[in-house]
């Protein structure tokens, strides 16, 4: 008998996986707008939210291992309406988010060559940035894996150039921000905590790694595994990466959307080869960051639609039984916004789209701790092979710290706090309210359907 063919996931490409979906770099620069007090944060997430997020994932993630992931945890704690609303959240941050990363894509082109775009010159290339996107997003996780693994790299040698540039500067030029005393401390205003979501969000996607488990030799010990050395990896970059844009930039001048580079000219002191490479690698992140999250976004909103809690469109498969009806939609939308784009009034177009996406991938996972809380109660029998360790008082403590964290950090982002920043998060609030009516007309459709057909077929 011929031996099983060994699977193409190990966990080197796991561990890989993780440090690019969860590492963000181009949201390093919008958490860094906190100001010094940013390490505390970054400190204090890690502990408070980051560390029971990848514990409570990795449990999830193994003993209730499907096509469905994070849909699936909700759906089983809570139904199939709660389900359809965490598929829809989880999945429509998707296209917000690929516009704004079309948006940035050319926006470092244009910095990194000296190039000044128009504006239609600048929309197809964001288009092809999108539709390179979805096309290569369909495929399957082993045909794109070399991917990952290069972005992973890449994204290692901009953070370790980043740090190493920032301590040399910090030691023989000084600092841009006062890092002594109190100012490492947080601000009693709350217009200084709007950014706390960015963080958050930089931490999310060690679920995504989990739906990849069929793809593994050994899912029950190479997930836990790698988040464990994915989280240790992501958390010292995402500190030194902090640490060098603080060096570099006043809070005060700090751009959202070319922090990054900024911070490589302000640290080398003019342009040069060096930089125009590290804008070539910030570009490719982009693209393979988009790509590695499709994977997980698709499959989620196909197996919902599957199910009726989403519209049937998201569950249309390609021969290979990829989900390309998900990809489809989400090129859509994502054009449409990239067109749109240069026509809007705010200029500031990235942290526009960027807010609202950070905002509903958040607002799901405030699904995901209660489902946690709730299968631990209703289903204590099921096996877990990897089981967040301690009794009643650390689960409640891994639930609802971080479910607290979630809620503010979401209020801290679309509410204003000061009449200058009533412009800014105004847009993003009314972003919102109309993002979560559409998903409730959506779910509802989806599931009226279900009921039809379920009606159907009784008679």
């Amino acid at each position: 008998m011929d031996a099983k063919p060994k699977k193409k996931f190990r966990l080197f490409d796991a561990v890989l996986m993780s440090v690019v979906v969860i590492m963000t770099v181009e949201s390093v620069a919008p958490a860094a707008a906190i100001g010094p007090s940013q390490f505390f944060w970054w400190i204090f997430l890690l502990i408070f939210f980051f560390l029971p997020y990848g514990l409570v994932s990795s449990e999830l993630g193994t003993a209730y291992a499907g096509e469905g992931g994070i849909y699936d945890w909700v759906k089983q704690a809570f139904g199939d309406r709660w389900g359809g609303r965490l598929a829809y959240l989880y999945w429509v941050n998707y296209p917000l988010w690929m516009a704004s990363l079309a948006v940035l894509f050319t926006g470092v082109a244009s910095q990194a060559f000296q190039l000044h775009l128009g504006t239609w010159v600048t929309i197809i290339i964001q288009l092809i940035f999108v539709w390179v996107v979805t096309l290569i997003g369909n495929k399957p996780v082993s045909e794109s894996k070399w991917l990952t693994n290069i972005s992973a790299i890449f994204k290692i040698i901009i953070i370790v150039s980043m740090a190493g540039l920032g301590i040399y500067v910090a030691a023989t030029k000084g600092v841009a921000n006062n890092y002594s005393g109190t100012n490492l401390l947080p601000k009693a205003n709350l217009g200084s905590l709007s950014n706390l979501s960015v963080i958050i969000f930089n931490f999310l996607g060690f679920e995504v790694v989990a739906t990849m488990a069929d793809n593994m030799d050994d899912p029950k010990h190479q997930i836990p595994k790698a988040t464990i050395y994915g989280g240790i990896m992501i958390a010292i970059f995402y500190l030194l990466a902090a640490f060098a844009v603080g060096v570099a930039i006043p809070t005060s001048k700090l751009s959202a959307s070319s922090g990054l580079l900024d911070t490589f000219l302000v640290l080398m002191g003019k342009m040069n080869w060096f930089i125009v490479l590290v804008g070539i690698m910030f570009m490719f992140i982009l693209v393979s960051e988009m790509i590695s999250w499709a994977l997980g976004i698709n499959y989620v909103a196909e197996y919902a639609a599957k199910n009726h809690d989403l519209p049937a469109i998201f569950g249309k498969e390609d021969k290979s039984g990829m989900p390309i009806g998900a990809g489809i939609v989400n090129g859509i939308i994502a054009s449409i916004l990239c067109v749109a784009a240069p026509f809007i009034p705010n200029q500031d177009i990235f942290w526009a789209f960027f807010s609202l996406n950070v905002v509903t991938l958040i607002l799901s996972y405030a699904l995901m701790f209660p489902a946690f809380w709730k299968l631990r109660k209703i289903d204590p029998d099921h096996e877990r092979p990897f089981k967040v360790p301690g009794g009643k008082v650390m689960i409640n403590l891994f639930t609802w710290i971080p479910e607290i964290l979630i809620i503010l950090s979401v209020l801290l982002t679309i509410l204003p706090t000061s009449k200058s920043d009533f412009s800014s998060k105004m847009p993003v609030l009314i972003g919102t309210i109309i993002a979560l009516i559409v998903g409730e007309i959506m779910v509802h459709v989806a599931q009226k359907g279900k009921i039809t057909n379920r009606k159907d077929n009784e008679l």
